[in-house]
Parts: C-alpha cells; structure tokens; sequence
C-alpha cells in the first residue's frame, strides 16, 4: 500500500475525548492518510481508539519518551512509502483543510523540510511558537519574565512577535505540537534525538532541519492547542525540562555556538 501521508499521535494515560478530537481532526480530510497511535501508557487501555483500516495503534509500555515514540512512527511511515507524516500533539484538534493546505505548500517546494500551522489557544489568540535558535540566556529569561522591559523587548525579538501574525516565513525553531515532515529531509537529516525524553526534541530536530533545508512558518492555516505549560506546574516536569535543555546545550554549545548568530541573523533580515 502506497501512503502519501502520514500522521502520530503519542499518548500516555491522556483523556479519550481529548484524543478523539485530535484523531478525527487529522482523519478529516479528503486525502489518503494514515494515523500511527504510539500509546507509552503502562496499559493498553487506549487500544479502543485505534479502529479503522487507516489507524494503526502500537502499545509502547517501555515509554522511552516523545521523540523517540515518534521515531517508531515515522520508520514504519517510510517503510509504507509515505511521503509527509505529521506530528501531532494529544491536545491539538482543528476544522477545515489543515492538512490539504499544509501538503500542498509542501509539495510545491522540494526546499521545505519542515512546517507548522498558526497554532492558536481556546479563546483564539496565538500562540508564539517559532523562534529563533536558544541561547542558555534565552531559555532563562523566558522561565523569570525579569526585569520587565528586559523581558518585553527579549521576547518580542526571540519569538518574532513583531511579526505580521498572517506572514509565511523561514523559522529556525518550530514546536512540535503540530508538525508536518518531509520523510525526504527526514532521510538527511535524522529523526528525533532518542537522548531528549520530552521537551527540546523539537527545537533540536528544527535546527538540523534548517541547516538543510526550509523550517516554514505557515500561519495561513490554524489549529488549537489546549497548552497547559506542565514544566511550570510539575516538578517532576520541571526536572525533565531541565535534563534536556542539559542535552540541548551541551549538544550545540552552551557559550559559544558558532552558528547560532549567523542563522538567527540571517532569519531576521527576512523582516527588513
């Protein structure tokens, strides 16, 4: 069988009726596709949402984390000769031509590797998810939000708030809530990172991307995302956030990261 496109949902012990949003979102569409449900949960509780020839669940107690669940995903997905494989967070869910839309732009440009969609909260405003590349100074001020007008100025430059929030642009950083792949690129450029358990995979596997190829911001599209901010509530979050932004930086540099002004610099003079 043939697939051109793709999709993962990883779960853990997430709500039903969160996750059937989810699922039916990405079945919506009038494409042939495809959805992998990698469940890390301790039981196979979650194995009633994978009925249908185009759902495929896969238990995974060994829980070994985001990344590298979706990692079993994406090489069954080339496996199946699939083109584009979407990465789709548990709580995101959407109406309308999301993933048409999304596959189309990709198709016209061999250049782009990576693309997400404007990704938008319950009540509708946006949020800022592409960024530029992390520096341990960035990641510490996002965390304290301090001295106020340090903070205001940081992160309208860092997230690319001043943006036009409907513009299409090359992103170096983009989440991993809803993510479409080009399985081409992915082939060059590797998957996801097994050595990040959760948080930071994304950001490593954008910046591998963007030396390759496109990251395209995409905001002509929008999708929900019912974000909660766990590493700032949860401890035991918090410390997993912590060990991998330990293994980002001593992947590509804590102080000195030769490459990380150049790209940053080069993705803001898509503004001028």
């Amino acid at each position: 069988m043939n697939l051109a496109v793709s999709g993962c949902i990883v779960m853990y012990k997430n709500d039903v009726e969160m996750l059937k949003k989810a699922i039916t979102s990405f079945l919506s569409t009038g494409l042939k596709v495809k959805l992998y449900l990698v469940d890390n949960s301790p039981t196979d509780d979650l194995k009633v949402l994978g009925i249908g020839d185009n759902i495929k669940y896969i238990h995974n107690p060994s829980n070994p984390g985001f990344g590298a669940a979706h990692n079993i995903a994406i090489k069954e997905a080339l496996c199946e000769k699939a083109k584009y494989h979407f990465v789709i967070n548990p709580d995101v869910y959407f109406k309308g031509e999301i993933i048409d839309s999304m596959v189309n732009y990709m198709h016209e440009d061999t250049k782009i590797g990576m693309m997400m969609p404007q990704v938008l909260n319950e009540d509708g405003s946006v949020q800022n998810l592409p960024k530029l590349l992390p520096s341990v100074y960035s990641v510490l001020m996002r965390k304290l939000k301090r001295p106020a007008l340090v903070y205001e100025n940081f992160i309208n430059k860092y997230e690319l708030r001043f943006v036009p929030k409907d513009k299409i642009y090359n992103a170096p950083i983009l989440s991993g809530c809803f993510t479409l792949l080009n399985l081409e690129a992915i082939k060059e450029v590797g998957m996801y990172d097994d050595n990040f358990f959760m948080y930071f995979e994304d950001w490593d596997l954008s910046r591998r991307m963007h030396q390759k190829y496109k990251t395209i911001y995409f905001p002509k599209v929008s999708v929900y995302h019912e974000y909660n901010s766990g590493a700032n509530k949860s401890s035991r979050l918090f410390k997993i956030f912590m060990n991998s932004a330990i293994t980002y930086f001593n992947k590509w540099g804590w102080l000195i990261d030769s490459d990380r002004k150049c790209i940053n610099e080069k993705a803001l003079s898509q503004f001028k």
